[in-house]
């Protein structure tokens, strides 16, 4: 169970990585563009905790 865990971590912050590259490298986002990607970002972020936790336990 840990091998999975181990690996959506990878993945999910890969994606959260991609994300904030995208924002970081691109000067022409709108506002609504931002909030978007903080939004998928916060998502991101918040399944990483959760896995984060279940991996404790």
């Amino acid at each position: 169970m840990d091998e999975k865990i181990d690996k959506t971590i990878k993945y999910y912050t890969v994606k959260s990585e991609e994300i904030l590259n995208y924002i970081n490298s691109n000067h022409n986002l709108t506002a609504e563009q931002i909030i978007q990607s903080a939004e998928e970002l916060s998502i991101l972020e918040y399944k990483l905790t959760a896995l984060e936790v279940a991996k404790e336990n």
